[in-house]
């Protein structure tokens, strides 16, 4: 097995005024890419060759940390770029979903205020993230590239915090670029279709 670098789901502009072209463009080709370009390599002969992507990013946490990284990465991009669409954000939760935020997070404004905070209060690098643990919702964050699965969690909704994500958009604005993607481009039925298999 070797990691493959999916297409993105919309095009490079598709995500304007709030994630510009030429963000995704570095994003995508250049740091999405050597995640899978490096993980590749650093899985092969790793024992973990024929496990998926879930499976390697937990079995290579705490032991194989350049593997973990990259393979980390690539989980959470994969579906980072699936977490967004063109007219996402408010007014777009399907019910099952919104009735979970409202039973579990205290409803879309709290979960919104939590979640933002987790974003802007990630010390350096890392995600946010909205996962499922034994059956409830939870706001997360994480540093670099580890996310709830290896904290016996199943991530439905992230944001990728990394300067990288934003920086060209934003510059240092690290809170302006979260609304903005909160509130825009989240594409709440792909969350949904996660907590549906979570």
């Amino acid at each position: 097995m070797s990691f493959q670098l999916p297409d993105l789901p919309y095009a490079y502009d598709a995500l304007g005024p709030y994630m510009s072209a030429e963000t995704l463009e570095y994003h995508h080709d250049k740091h999405h890419q050597a995640y899978v370009t490096n993980g590749s390599k650093l899985l092969d002969g790793s024992g973990l060759e024929n496990e998926s992507l879930e499976e390697i990013v937990k079995k290579s946490f705490g032991t194989n940390q350049g593997l973990f990284n990259n393979a980390g990465q690539h989980y959470n991009h994969i579906h980072f770029w699936k977490w967004m669409t063109p007219k996402g954000g408010k007014g777009t939760l399907p019910g099952e979903l919104d009735a979970k935020i409202t039973s579990d997070l205290g409803g879309y404004d709290k979960a919104r205020e939590d979640f933002l905070a987790a974003g802007a209060g990630q010390f350096g690098s890392g995600w946010a993230w909205i996962a499922v643990r034994d059956g409830k919702l939870e706001i997360m964050k994480t540093p670099n590239g580890e996310n709830p699965l290896v904290h016996g969690a199943t991530p439905i909704l992230g944001v990728d915090v990394w300067e990288h994500s934003y920086y060209i958009d934003y510059r240092n604005a690290r809170p302006k670029y979260l609304e903005a993607w909160f509130d825009n481009l989240v594409n709440w039925e792909y969350a949904a279709e996660l907590l549906s298999k979570a």
